[in-house]
């Protein structure tokens, strides 16, 4: 049981600092500012459809990303609890509805990230509708296209993978 808990823990602790140091790969190219936002780390809201070790992986990664990334105190609550929502969303649904499960993720944070912007910063006047629209693109795009890739890489060689 030991044994198992240590690789619980390492395995999101990995999956939390990829999560890290993706979201700053994008912060360098300014790719993770304005209405449509490519974090690379939003490639890994596919791995719940591995491993339940995913969802506190994400989750701690997001959080410590958007506290070293200097979001706001709302920004950074909010945008964990988007994140954990959609991992246990894609987790809970996981692969017999491949497609299905890739959205929770997606939606979580195309409705969450603008009502912070809008609502609770005030932030643009794009409005809530163009954020969503924009963070749902940044975020299908990031999750549908590329995280497929990853996913399709992962499931061939799934069997060495996440073992508990």
């Amino acid at each position: 049981m030991k044994k198992n808990r240590a690789l619980f823990i390492s395995y999101s602790a990995v999956i939390a600092s990829l999560y890290v140091v993706l979201t700053f790969l994008s912060n360098i190219f300014s790719l993770s500012v304005g209405l449509i936002q490519f974090r690379f780390s939003e490639i890994l809201a596919i791995l719940p459809l591995f491993s339940i070790t995913a969802i506190p992986g994400l989750t701690i990664g997001c959080l410590i990303s958007n506290i070293l990334t200097g979001c706001p105190l709302w920004d950074v609550l909010l945008g964990t609890l988007a994140t954990l929502i959609g991992a246990i969303g894609t987790y809970f649904i996981g692969e017999k509805s491949y497609l299905l499960s890739l959205f929770p993720p997606i939606l979580s944070n195309a409705i969450i990230v603008p009502i912070v912007y809008t609502i609770i910063y005030s932030f643009g006047n794009e409005g809530f509708i163009a954020w969503f629209c924009g963070v749902f693109v940044g975020e299908f795009v990031m999750i549908a296209l590329v995280g497929s890739i990853l996913y399709n890489i992962l499931k061939k060689n799934q069997k060495n993978l996440f073992k508990i």
